[in-house]
């Protein structure tokens, strides 16, 4: 099996070709995203392997199919870049479910540690042999309510490292989890309930329709001032232009994001010997309570091995049956896993 490989970065290519090589799998490697522009470069392939800001729009698709491309396997659990809609019936998409919850949710921890007890400014400070602890006053984690928005695996486990730090969990999730809630430490509530009470919010639900701008500037007026915002989900979660006004009115204490609703033209590129053309981008890097990582929360040895297993598995699999457990498929007007492998 032939797959071009788009968006391809050096730290993906050993378990893809370790994997590959044993399950008959061959990647031709671009390091051009896939988009209306570069879907030519499919040409002579069985699947095209994409990643997070890899566009498979109509116009892809349509492309695609008419180089008799069919499968689409995403390296990666989202799939807001893909037009489920206009896939369905056309393409088959396939996903990786879960690669490593423990790579993110310890990557949003890392993160909240590093903004509140100001680890990046010391770091920074003592490298210049400056050891004054002036500015440099945190607050305590026990105690502490976050909440938590998608309880999903990665949810799960954040809340998991959050209750080893004696916090208290409100939840939100349109499918709650069975068992969650114990009536104390962790309750599910509505989201209104959530932005008013907490004192740190943390976002792991996916993309779609009903959480587009799920925190606006709506959404920060219930919240408590110098409420701390984590995200590590999807960038389009948040409404950047008021995270920003929040932030220069003091509404929001911190922010943490490893993602951004624009990054597709930014995250997992070089731009230091450029000047950023993203003006609201480069304000929240300014401020001296927000902390922007590249959308690395899934980068860990454990997660790329995991990726790259799971996207060969579900090819091959698709390749000798017809049918794959990990297929999205578009129903009632939402994608979900497909349960039958049988939508065309």
């Amino acid at each position: 099996m032939k797959v071009a490989f788009f968006d391809a970065k050096p730290y993906d290519k050993p378990s893809f070709d370790r994997f590959g090589k044993e399950a008959g799998v061959s990647f031709k490697y671009f390091e051009t995203k896939l988009n209306e522009d570069t879907v030519e470069l499919a040409h002579d392939v069985d699947a095209v392997c994409v990643f997070v800001n890899d566009t498979v729009n109509a116009a892809v698709i349509d492309r695609l199919v008419e180089m008799g491309v069919r499968t689409v396997a995403l390296r990666c659990a989202g799939f807001n870049n893909v037009d489920m809609k206009y896939a369905h019936g056309r393409v088959h998409v396939l996903r990786v479910p879960a690669y490593s919850p423990y790579a993110v949710a310890e990557h949003t921890m890392a993160m909240l540690l590093t903004s509140i007890r100001r680890i990046h400014k010391a770091y920074i400070r003592t490298r210049d042999f400056n050891f004054s602890l002036a500015g440099m006053t945190g607050f305590d984690l026990h105690g502490k309510t976050v909440g938590v928005v998608g309880t999903g695996r990665i949810g799960r486990v954040f809340i998991d490292i959050c209750r080893g730090f004696g916090m208290k969990v409100l939840a939100y999730d349109k499918f709650p989890a069975q068992g969650l809630d114990n009536g104390d430490t962790i309750r599910y509530v509505e989201l209104d309930e959530l932005f008013r009470n907490s004192d740190i919010i943390s976002l792991h639900c996916p993309l779609t329709e009903d959480t587009y701008h799920l925190v606006d500037a709506e959404t920060l007026e219930k919240c408590k001032r110098g409420v701390v915002l984590l995200n590590t989900s999807r960038g389009a979660l948040v409404d950047a232009e008021a995270l920003l006004a929040g932030i220069k009115s003091r509404k929001v204490g911190a922010a943490c994001l490893d993602v951004y609703e624009e990054e597709s033209d930014f995250f997992f590129e070089d731009f230091s010997g450029h000047i950023l053309e993203d003006d609201t981008l480069a304000r929240l890097i300014s401020m001296p309570n927000v902390i922007v990582t590249s959308h690395q929360a899934f980068l860990t040895e454990e997660a790329l091995s995991n990726i790259a297993q799971t996207t060969i598995e579900n090819l091959v699999t698709f390749q000798k049956t017809g049918e794959c457990p990990n297929e999205l498929c578009f129903r009632g007007g939402c994608a979900e896993d497909c349960k039958t492998g049988k939508c065309f």
